[in-house]
C-alpha cells in the first residue's frame, strides 16, 4: 500500500484562541473543542486539519521547542473575491492574528495576503485576479 496524505496539523499554545481563529476561516471544529488538547476539522476529500496543544507534543517529545526566525509551513485558503481577501485579512487581525504581508496583487495572477495566526503559523489568503483584457 502507498502512503497517502490525510491530515495537516499545527501546534498551538492556546487552543480556545486558535479554534476561534480558524473557525473564522470556515473550519468546523466540534462544539467544546476549545477545552481539548487535540481537535480536528474535517475537510473536503477526507482530509483533516488538526490542532494540537504544545503539551501534547511535549508528552512524546519533551525537548520540543517552538521554531523561531521564520516559518516552515503555511496553510492557504481560497477566497471567492478580491474583496473577500481584504475583508478576511482584516477580520483575522482582529481575531488575534498578526500581519505578515498585507494584501497585494501578485504577479502570478492572484490577490494574495499572508498573516500569522496567534501562534505565529503563517496563513495565506488568495483569490484569482480578473483576467486582463489585451
Amino acid at each position: 500500500m502507498t502512503p497517502r496524505f490525510e491530515a495537516f496539523g499545527i501546534v498551538v499554545a492556546d487552543m480556545a484562541r486558535s479554534v476561534a481563529f480558524y473557525r473564522k476561516l470556515g473550519l468546523d471544529f466540534p462544539e467544546g473543542a476549545e477545552g481539548e488538547d487535540h481537535v480536528e476539522a474535517q475537510l473536503p476529500g477526507g482530509l483533516r486539519y488538526m490542532l494540537d496543544a504544545e503539551s501534547v507534543i511535549k508528552m512524546f517529545d519533551p525537548e520540543w521547542q517552538r521554531p523561531s526566525g521564520g516559518h516552515t509551513v503555511a496553510g492557504a485558503f481560497k477566497c471567492d473575491s478580491l474583496e473577500e481577501v481584504d475583508r478576511v485579512y482584516a477580520e483575522l487581525l482582529e481575531a488575534g492574528g498578526s500581519p505578515h504581508k498585507e494584501p497585494w496583487d501578485a504577479f502570478w495572477g492572484q490577490r494574495y495576503a499572508q498573516l500569522k495566526d496567534p501562534d505565529g503559523t503563517v496563513v495565506d489568503l488568495f483569490a484569482p485576479l480578473p483576467e486582463q483584457s489585451s
